[in-house]
């Protein structure tokens, strides 16, 4: 008796190579909260920014006034920006409008980056680690953007929408990276691979 049913092969190898992704993924995870060849660095960084005379303001920079952090309330500004900027990018006529949303989005990272950093100081070792690079890849997501409103207003938007893509692809990057950092806070450790 045949009990193959139409369309569950394709279905089953789409969710083998989720899954294969997955694991993927958090091998690297892992790896990069184990490795530490940069806690000599990450401790005196962390040192520096909680001995940064803010005061009060390291209460409201760590969102303390709104019951839960600051940080992924202010990153909604850049990713929302640069998302529509994207999705801007294929409306005919819409290019002002999508380098509009570059530049205010570039705007908004300096308080998100701010509130982060205040988060990440107290963080310990291993979400530290995946905290540094989770900023890695927003400096390169920055790096992406900037470039692109630099193409876009020397009158480049082909090269401008380029470098927009790379930076959409960092933030993806770093918006799992954060997500990772949040969550294993939240809920402990992630299962070993």
């Amino acid at each position: 008796m045949n009990s193959h049913v139409p369309g569950t092969s394709k279905t089953a190898g789409q969710a083998s190579a989720l899954g294969a992704a997955s694991a993927c993924w958090l091998k690297s995870l892992d790896r990069i909260e184990r490795t530490k060849v940069a806690d000599p660095a990450i401790r005196v960084m962390q040192r520096g920014i909680r001995a940064l005379p803010l005061g009060g303001m390291r209460d409201v920079l760590r969102g303390r006034p709104l019951g839960h952090p600051l940080h992924p309330v202010l990153v909604q500004v850049p990713i929302g920006c640069w998302l529509s900027a994207a999705v801007l990018e294929v409306v005919p006529g819409a290019q002002r409008a999508a380098t509009t949303l570059t530049g205010v989005g570039l705007v908004g990272v300096a308080p998100a980056a701010i509130a982060g950093w205040a988060d990440w100081a107290d963080l310990p070792p291993e979400q530290a680690r995946v905290g540094l690079a989770h900023a890695a890849c927003n400096a390169a997501a920055v790096t992406c953007y900037a470039l692109s409103l630099a193409a876009r207003l020397r009158g480049r938007p082909a090269r401008g929408r380029l470098w927009s893509l790379g930076g959409l692809a960092a933030v993806a990057v770093t918006g799992a990276l954060g997500g990772h950092v949040a969550y294993r806070q939240a809920v402990g450790a992630h299962p070993a691979s």
